[in-house]
């Protein structure tokens, strides 16, 4: 099973539309996670359409629209993975920690908000991603985007893509 994760698109207040190299993952992926800060329906429109599945969040800059027809915290099992998502997770210091105690059911989470791709391990195993962000590298070299995959229930060849510069 192949992931195409994303966050903090913010369209169209950063850019007028999701890059090219993104849309074009979208097909290839079976599910696509969005962890929130949409800012506009219309890129959950999008990717509803062009999604097999999608599986996302809102997050703080996302107003009653999108909140009201995405939930704050998302859980699925995939391919026997417990994959969850939630756009804030707080800071950096400690977050492997308070995660694994808010999550103790996931295997994996994948969050947004700082922009600042993250790949690490909590003691109890759970990973925790943030695939930072396809239009707003804020203080990061690339704007970018994550791909990965589930095989046996282990999520594997967890790849970050750069974008081009705009």
């Amino acid at each position: 099973m192949r992931l195409l994760l994303m966050s903090d698109t913010h369209l169209p207040k950063r850019a007028r539309q999701l890059p090219e190299p993104l849309l074009e993952a979208i097909p290839r992926a079976d599910v696509v996670v969005h962890a929130g800060d949409w800012v506009d329906t219309d890129t959950l429109d999008l990717l509803e359409s062009r999604s097999r599945r999608l599986l996302a969040v809102y997050g703080n800059n996302d107003g009653p629209a999108l909140r009201a027809r995405l939930p704050e915290v998302a859980r699925a099992e995939l391919g026997g993975l417990r994959l969850g998502v939630v756009h804030e997770t707080g800071a950096a210091q400690g977050r492997e920690k308070r995660c694994a105690a808010r999550f103790p059911d996931l295997d994996v989470l994948v969050f947004g908000h700082s922009h600042i791709p993250w790949d690490t391990t909590a003691p109890t195993g759970l990973r925790l991603l943030n695939p930072g962000s396809p239009t707003d590298r804020r203080r990061q070299p690339h704007c970018t985007y994550m791909t990965a995959a589930i095989t046996g229930g282990r999520l594997s060849e967890v790849d970050l893509h750069r974008l081009p510069p705009r």
